[in-house]
């Protein structure tokens, strides 16, 4: 590509990197003037779209017919294509760089809108997001510290950018040319490693950048754990390779970023499993990264039931439970101590136990904190194919969600999960707005892991029949009883006064 010459990163000084005069909103090395440019292409684009309906049916009779001339062969050469790429996108479901889906209905903005930095096409240009263009430059050249360094890296980044660009919708990239889509590549993933190293805690940043990504750091980390804010992870690599911390940068960052779900000031608990780095693990992006570790792994024992011959299921079975009703069957709700999403069960209760235990894992329910619930979420259901076919750490946070969502009915039942210590108290979500929250995901598509745990409270039912009814009359008269043995109590205390007395005459 001829543009790379035209760079001149050799001239580059450290003086120099601060003060280079970018447009605002630009996502290239060179001058580019993008909302007037973005214009055009989309004058274009919605030009060629009003005609694309009849155009559609104009082929599909020219294909229906026995015709063989140069154009029907054209109509059917042309819809090969479209069959085709169809057929390849299929293939790519999992690396693809998804589009918020549509089964997940309106959401509040902030669930889907980046607050700061753009990653990717999808959001690059809006007004908002125009400063931190001029950081990634500065970002750019924290990656290397050389002009001539620089522009090697952005040499090797360009056939893994052209191979990025069918990872996008092609209809959102629609008329973003070749040279800016491999120069906002080549951007965004210098950014997004100085990020990572920033929260890692490394030295070796440069300070002013240090002091912008340490000052927005949650702004920025709520950006880049947006679905439709997502850079392919080969790209990512690729900058990371000329780095000398290389192999420790994701690791140290994940490790650190791992319990997002907790307050900012949560420790470890107090008996953590040990982090483990899977190396052969290969993420789509940096949302897909955080997800896997966020999920965690299942433990044997887990993996073990699974093997055991299969248990005859229950007669009667409701795919959703909500905190009340198993408080009336003698299920309470307990946080696990993994804090892993995937770690949700029915404890299988201890000899002589009165209650059994539905675990999952905490979670300290804010803005922010929902919007990681969202886009994990979106995320699973983007892709995968099928939850029933795929592991359960694979829809693991649809079955999370659906689990909380299913729980509460009543702002009275996400009190009963604060008091549980599900929902951790000091979150910033108060439980009209927990509640509000929730119900928008009651419909949400069932995982393996939640139809497990649905399956096991029905089978616990079945067979502790007389146990069940107890616990209902119990929780069901809870007042009442608490009423008498408070006048048993009293009853009690006046006639130990009036033996006393009788005693002492």
């Amino acid at each position: 590509m001829e543009a790379v010459a035209e760079f001149q990163l050799a001239n580059w000084t450290p003086v120099d990197y601060a003060s280079i005069d970018i447009p605002g909103g630009a996502c290239g090395l060179q001058a580019y003037d993008y909302d007037v440019q973005l214009q055009h292409h989309l004058a274009e684009y919605y030009s060629a779209a009003s005609q694309h309906n009849s155009n559609i049916v104009a082929k599909a009779a020219k294909i229906s017919s026995n015709d063989d001339s140069d154009d029907a062969s054209t109509s059917r050469s042309e819809v090969r294509k479209v069959i085709d790429r169809f057929k390849a996108d299929m293939e790519m479901m999992k690396e693809k760089m998804h589009r918020y889906p549509a089964c997940l209905g309106a959401v509040d903005k902030s669930y889907t809108v980046p607050r700061i930095v753009a990653i990717g096409p999808y959001h690059c240009g809006m007004e908002h997001l125009k400063k931190a263009e001029e950081v990634k430059q500065v970002a750019a050249w924290q990656c290397t510290g050389t002009g001539k360094l620089l522009k090697e890296m952005y040499e090797e980044l360009i056939p893994v950018a052209d191979a990025a660009y069918d990872l996008y919708d092609k209809d959102a990239i629609q008329g973003v040319a070749e040279d800016d889509f491999r120069h906002m590549m080549f951007f965004d993933a210098c950014f997004l490693v100085q990020f990572m190293l920033s929260r890692a805690g490394s030295s070796k940043i440069d300070k002013s950048l240090q002091v912008y990504l340490r000052h927005n750091r949650y702004d920025i980390f709520h950006d880049i754990m947006l679905l439709e804010n997502q850079l392919p992870w080969m790209v990512v690599e690729t900058v990371m390779r000329f780095m000398p911390q290389r192999p420790s940068i994701p690791k140290s960052f994940v490790h650190r970023m791992r319990r997002c779900m907790m307050p900012y000031d949560h420790r470890e608990p107090p008996e953590p499993k040990p982090f483990i780095w899977y190396e052969d693990y290969n993420p789509p992006h940096l949302l897909g990264l955080l997800r896997y570790y966020i999920v965690g792994r299942r433990c044997e024992c887990d993996i073990d039931d699974d093997d055991e011959e299969e248990k005859p299921g229950p007669k009667n079975m409701s795919f959703s439970a909500s905190a009340m009703d198993l408080a009336e069957i003698g299920i309470t709700l307990k946080a696990n101590k993994t804090m892993q999403l995937i770690d949700m069960h029915l404890n299988r209760p201890k000899a002589g136990a009165v209650f059994t235990e539905l675990c999952l894992a905490p979670l300290s329910l804010d803005r922010d904190r929902a919007s990681y619930l969202v886009n994990m979420a979106a995320l699973e259901l983007c892709a995968v194919e099928s939850f029933g076919g795929a592991k359960e750490e694979d829809s693991a946070v649809c079955s999370y969600v659906l689990l909380l969502a299913n729980l509460v009915y009543r702002e009275e039942e996400v009190q009963e999960l604060r008091e549980r210590g599900i929902i951790q108290r000091g979150g910033g979500l108060t439980n009209e707005e927990a509640l509000c929250f929730f119900t928008n995901f009651q419909n949400l598509r069932m995982g393996p892991r939640y139809y497990r745990i649905m399956q096991d409270i029905a089978i616990y039912r079945e067979n502790s029949l007389i146990k069940t009814k107890i616990h209902g009359f119990l929780h069901n008269h809870k007042k009442a009883i608490a009423a008498v043995v408070t006048g048993i109590g009293a009853v009690g205390g006046i006639i130990g006064t009036l033996l006393s007395i009788k005693k002492s005459i």
